[in-house]
């Protein structure tokens, strides 16, 4: 096989969505698998939806989840420039070329007239397409309809028989009539192309040699391939993936949830977790392995094993794989993505003292053990750095309002006040030598002790968490713990 170029080409009118996510991350799976170029390059000739926002969204994101590009916008390359807009010469002179030599010609009818028609053949039960009446133009007819005012597109002349056959890499071989794909335009009166017609002059002058991409561009291929012929360009190997569907097998939309890569980066995913749940919507890696590194996933990567069936967006098993990711990675990198939320949120400092950083680091080993993201880290461990927290009513009900509760609790803060060595197995060994003692379960002393310390019924381990506090600061929450419930009268068991 001789160099292998792909390349993603979005259109900046919002957010990476998953689904262009996932084609990106194929074509640079497909592209390192064989030791070739991914080319980034901007569609962006739709002026009235594109913007810079967009462009630079898109590139971020592409840069956090890993699929650096060999070729494109900030990086360069042999064929730059690597934005549509900004190559609009390129496609006015091979739209020249075609009409010089017949296989283009301008077309004069105006949008109000081509409605008309569309609605009387939909009126005959007739397909609707353009019925090729400036095929044949007289140069007297063209400088007339000129003189009137009008502005020309221009059309690619399609065979009025026969067929454009698709051959996908994927599906197999897809036939379509040209009869039904009619003489379509390759570039608007106000001399922008249009998508069929641009993105083959690019990607022919890229030497793009696969094209990977979602089934819904299927049809526009027929009409792409018709242009590599008239432009007398090779053609490359043609690959529609599936489409990712809703649960519900619906299109994937808001109403499902997160559907940009920002959104989930913003609710706290990692981008090695994203990553590897994509690779795994359409694409199946030979054995049951889940879990792969991006080394893995090109190693192993081929088109023979994406699927033609619609893959199905499942956030569930994203987010298991991010809790493992989350667990796996390096305590320092989770930490630093935590504190920015902590600041945001008030619960920590702008400046952080070395000491400080370290308490932080303690507090993110103890809590992401129980969380599948990052914001959920954040969200189970307020109590880690405020002591003016409320307690879970349900908690006050179930452990606090029990007779004896204040009295148990102090019994607690008595031997824990006497542990020298305040780690693991020294606390856990003291508390459930005093359940032994009082003859209760060990629950029965953890539960409250948990409500104490943290104002929550479900938190990660107690004794994790009464290590992180540190001796001093569980002390002080029990003190405050037991002054309330003698506030509440309802103890029974006061000294």
């Amino acid at each position: 096989m001789s160099e292998v170029r792909v390349r993603f080409a979005p259109s900046p009118t919002g957010r990476l969505h998953i689904g262009g996510a996932r084609t990106a991350l194929f074509n640079w799976l497909f592209a390192r698998h064989y030791e070739g170029k991914f080319v980034l390059r901007i569609d962006d000739t739709d002026t009235a939806r594109s913007t810079e926002d967009s462009i630079g969204q898109i590139l971020s994101s592409m840069k956090w989840l890993g699929l650096f590009w060999d070729e494109g916008p900030g990086v360069g390359g042999p064929y730059e420039p690597y934005c549509q807009s900004q190559r609009l010469e390129l496609y006015r002179q091979a739209a020249n070329q075609l009409l010089a030599e017949g296989k283009a010609y301008l077309c004069y009818c105006t949008p109000e007239e081509l409605a008309e028609r569309r609605k009387q053949a939909m009126a005959d039960k007739q397909a609707p397409r353009y019925d090729g009446r400036c095929r044949y133009l007289s140069p007297a007819e063209r400088d007339r309809l000129e003189a009137e005012g009008r502005w020309p597109v221009i059309r690619l002349r399609v065979p009025d028989s026969g067929e454009t056959v698709v051959h996908d890499y994927c599906r197999g071989d897809v036939s379509f009539a040209n009869a039904l794909l009619d003489d379509f335009i390759i570039m608007k009166s106000n001399g922008d192309p249009t998508y069929n017609f641009a993105t083959v002059v690019d990607d022919a002058a890229m030497r793009i040699t696969h094209i990977l991409r979602a089934e819904e561009h299927l049809s526009n291929t027929p009409r792409q391939i018709l242009v590599y012929q008239a432009l007398g360009k090779p053609q490359p190997v043609f690959a529609h993936v599936s489409m990712i569907l809703a649960p519900d097998r619906s299109k994937l939309s808001k109403r499902h949830g997160a559907t940009s890569v920002e959104e989930f980066r913003e609710q706290g995913y990692l981008p090695a977790a994203l990553i590897n749940y994509l690779a795994l919507l359409g694409w199946s890696p030979e054995g049951d392995a889940e879990i792969m590194s991006p080394a893995e996933m090109v190693y192993q990567f081929s088109l023979e094993h994406v699927g033609k069936t619609a893959a199905i967006y499942d956030l569930k098993k994203l987010t298991w794989l991010n809790g493992h990711y989350l667990n796996e990675a390096d305590l320092t990198l989770i930490t630093g993505l935590v504190i920015p939320l902590l600041k945001k949120r008030g619960l920590v400092p702008e400046e952080i003292t070395p000491h400080f950083y370290y308490y932080i680091m303690e507090v993110v080993g103890t809590v992401r053990t129980r969380v599948k993201t990052i914001n959920e880290i954040v969200d189970a461990s307020t109590y880690f750095f405020s002591d003016d927290f409320e307690y879970d009513q349900k908690g006050v009900l179930k452990y606090f309002s029990k007779p004896g509760a204040a009295k148990l609790l102090k019994q607690a803060r008595h031997v824990l006040e006497w542990v020298k060595h305040f780690d693991l197995e020294t606390t856990e060994a003291t508390y459930r030598q005093l359940s032994e003692k009082l003859g209760i379960k060990a629950g029965d002393l953890i539960h409250p002790t948990r409500l104490a310390l943290t104002g929550r019924t479900m938190t990660p381990g107690l004794f994790d968490v009464m290590v992180t506090l540190g001796k001093e600061k569980s002390l002080e929450r029990l003190d405050r713990a037991i002054a309330f419930i003698e506030q509440l009268d309802l103890d029974g068991g006061k000294d």
